[in-house]
């Protein structure tokens, strides 16, 4: 086993992998920037240490955090979810310099990592994948060409990076000639890299994903699924498990075909397999996030298995103890994400400090996060603060554990999600299951939020925010 992991990361999942380390009798060492010495991530490792000059090298400057994880001692460096997290450059820094990535080798990163290749890979080894582009398009005639096949709504799509930048839906051929230069622009400008695909788009869908591990050794089995379907701008906002549309034999069909093409490319680590789901449970491959992922805890909950111990024993060399047979899924997870954002005004950042905080607890509600009296939201990093799951033996029991740890969770001196999210389980279509990726943009009337209509209004808030925090 290790003798000591190095977090390159922050926040709740910081805190969660130096809990699963310390369960495995492993030191820590923690990672900061200038803006938060007194973070909680920082107070329950062993060691900590401010990295940057500014506070996002801390966490984004992989050589630093290499040369650190050497200087120090550590021989395993973990890096979460987000910033360096599906960065195979990092991975193979530590790969040369020794130093065990706890994670899938830089190899599979990189390939998982292009949403291109990937597609080619899974398709070749058997798993569904949703009708387009064969690989990367050649020229907009090509996107045309390919349009008129497979029959509009198309989606052009980015083959790196995330976060729904450099997609466009497009409904006939004048808004896909309208789109494609733009498209390519933006991932261009955001990844380095402008490569687009184009998908079919499935109207209505569902976002439903697999959870895999698998070990050095070619072991691999997946956890069931998630359905993360409600969401808003691609930014999931709440995760159950298991996905309540998907049979049993829906689930070992596509679940088999996914564990298999891991076996296939060599994966070990933790990862997921996203999928878009029609209402009727048919599943089509569109990435893999090569990393443990924001909604996890549903899984655990669900099968008692724990991920990121898990991940650690992996990397270390250990082979998987679990076999396929051995995962029973019991009850059903929900996990709701709470962000500092003010959902009344198009989730706008809530930047401040927390002057109260209580929360929930009872029989099979976990909480993630990293926040105290006194914790100060800043403008530089993500706006999720906590992370609340509950457990029911039924998807309804879940839902109304779900309420009252709602009702009960306590958070002021920002604005947070927490309203919001206590009216999306409330709704009919969400305890039916019948909700999708675009819920909220189609229901605006239930949820009352406004658009900002103006960007330069926006980004005058933004620059207001950041003043104030540094008392301009």
């Amino acid at each position: 086993m290790f003798k000591k992991i190095l977090i390159a990361n922050r926040g709740e999942i910081a805190c969660r992998i130096i809990r699963a380390a310390k369960e495995l009798d492993i030191p820590t060492a923690a990672i900061f920037s200038e803006v938060e010495p007194t973070a909680r991530h920082v107070k329950m490792a062993d060691e900590a240490y401010m990295l940057g000059a500014n506070p996002l090298d801390a966490y984004l400057n992989y050589e630093l955090i290499i040369d650190l994880a050497k200087s120090i001692g550590a021989d395993a460096v973990h890096p979460g979810y987000g910033f360096l997290a599906e960065n195979a450059e990092f991975a193979k820094a530590a790969e040369d310099n020794n130093v065990n990535f706890i994670g899938p080798s830089s190899k599979v990163i990189a390939l998982m990592g292009d949403k291109a290749r990937s597609k080619e890979v899974m398709k070749r080894f058997g798993v569904a994948t949703v009708p387009g582009s064969d690989g990367i398009l050649k020229s907009l005639e090509e996107a045309i060409e390919i349009a008129k096949e497979i029959t509009y709504p198309i989606l052009l799509k980015a083959t790196a990076g995330g976060g729904g930048r450099g997609i466009r839906l497009c409904k006939n051929e004048e808004e896909l000639k309208k789109n494609y230069e733009s498209a390519y622009s933006e991932a261009k400008k955001a990844f380095g890299n402008g490569d687009l695909l184009l998908e079919k788009f499935i109207e209505n869908p569902k976002h439903t994903e697999f959870q895999i591990l698998g070990d050095k050794y070619g072991n691999v089995i997946h956890l069931g699924e998630r359905d993360c379907s409600i969401q808003r701008k691609n930014q999931k906002m709440i995760e159950i498990a298991p996905s309540i549309i998907l049979t049993e034999e829906k689930r070992k069909f596509y679940g088999d075909a996914m564990v298999n093409a891991c076996k296939q490319i060599g994966y070990y680590s933790a990862g997921t397999i996203e999928n878009v789901s029609d209402l009727q449970g048919n599943t089509y491959f569109i990435e893999m996030n090569t990393r443990v992922q924001v909604e996890h805890p549903v899984t655990e909950m669900i099968t008692g298995v724990d991920i990121v111990k898990e991940q650690i024993k992996i990397a270390a060399g250990q082979k998987l103890e679990i076999k396929q047979e051995d995962v029973k899924l019991n009850g059903f997870a929900i996990e709701c994400r709470i962000n500092a954002e003010d959902s009344k005004h198009d989730f706008r950042p809530s930047i401040g400090t927390v002057e109260r905080y209580y929360v929930p607890g009872g029989n099979n509600i976990r909480v993630e996060s990293a926040v105290s009296v006194g914790f100060e939201v800043t403008p530089y990093y993500d706006s999720l603060i906590a992370k609340l799951i509950c457990w029911g033996k039924t998807f309804e029991e879940a839902i109304q554990k779900t309420k009252i740890a709602l009702d009960s969770y306590e958070i002021s001196g920002i604005k947070t999600t927490i309203p919001i999210l206590k009216q999306i389980i409330q709704q009919e279509d969400f305890k039916t299951g019948l909700f999708t990726t675009k819920y909220l943009e189609e229901h605006p009337e239930v949820f009352n939020y406004d658009e900002v209509k103006d960007k330069e209004d926006y980004v005058a808030f933004i620059s207001a925010a950041l003043a104030a925090y540094h008392g301009l």
